[in-house]
């Protein structure tokens, strides 16, 4: 594991030890239960999909946008330019999150159909409880952080939930652990691109990486996805969608910049 996910988990294991000081788990999963069911993250096989993020900063790029950060509105935005899903990173002390930011993003969207996703360094089914809570219809779940036994209780923890899950991989090693998982109709396979000693972005993965994926999950390209040609090659790849967040973050009409990935994505794909 990377210095980097090594610090994030040991963070996150202290953030779910404070939140279930003030809420016991029984009563967070009973809470998360009660709650409305979340759209579900639906696909047309015939096309391309985008997941679109939104996050106020990042290690490797700094903060994002010079204006307020408007969740609610954002979220809407995001879903009406065409996005399947809205990632929202919940991680406080390096991408300025909150789980009120995933709150906000899924009232928004639950009218529109489309479903929040949970994006942070989950290390325990509390945190999935949160996710629900929240109003999320998904989580993001990092391969290369997890030991098989906390992976398999957060993979449990989204299907009692009824949460799709995005298994995040970053070299063939995490793709083959993904391999033998039993995995949930509900998951997709998400390949990385960035280099989690340098932060930079190798988007040279998609290509040698491609054919490493479990069969017959939907393939995600994640990192160094900025514009409608980025798109294209990885839809060209076989990709089914990719992850896009710096760069419509920074977009002054992110609505119409995930129109134009979709539209490249698509053509590529026909």
């Amino acid at each position: 594991m990377s210095d980097f996910l090594d610090t994030m988990k040991r963070a996150s294991r202290v953030r779910v030890l404070e939140a279930s000081r003030a809420l016991p788990v029984g009563l967070l999963r009973m809470r998360a239960l009660d709650t409305p069911r979340p759209p579900a993250l639906r696909f047309d096989n015939t096309r391309f999909d985008l997941i679109a993020e939104i996050k106020r900063r990042s290690p490797s790029a700094g903060e994002l946008s010079d204006r307020p950060l408007a969740i609610a509105a954002r979220a809407t935005d995001y879903a009406r330019g065409g996005a399947a899903a809205v990632s929202v990173l919940t991680e406080p002390s390096r991408f300025g999150g909150e789980l009120s930011h995933l709150a906000s993003a899924a009232v928004a969207l639950a009218p529109l159909g489309v479903p929040a996703m949970r994006k942070d360094f989950l290390v325990d089914p509390y945190q999935v409880y949160e996710a629900r809570a929240a109003g999320a219809g998904g989580v993001l779940l990092i391969l290369r952080m997890l030991a098989d036994a906390e992976l398999r209780a957060l993979l449990d923890a989204a299907a009692e939930c009824a949460l799709f899950v995005l298994l995040e991989a970053f070299d063939a090693a995490d793709l083959e652990r993904a391999r033998s998982l039993v995995l949930a109709a509900s998951a997709v396979v998400g390949l990385n691109a960035r280099d989690l000693a340098t932060l930079a972005v190798e988007t040279a993965r998609f290509e040698f990486l491609r054919d490493a994926f479990p069969c017959g999950v939907r393939r995600v390209a994640e990192s160094g996805i900025d514009d409608a040609d980025g798109v294209a090659r990885v839809a060209a790849l076989g990709y089914d969608l990719a992850l896009a967040g710096t760069a419509l973050m920074r977009a002054r009409d992110p609505a119409a910049l995930i129109a134009e990935m979709l539209c490249a994505g698509r053509a590529a794909r026909s």
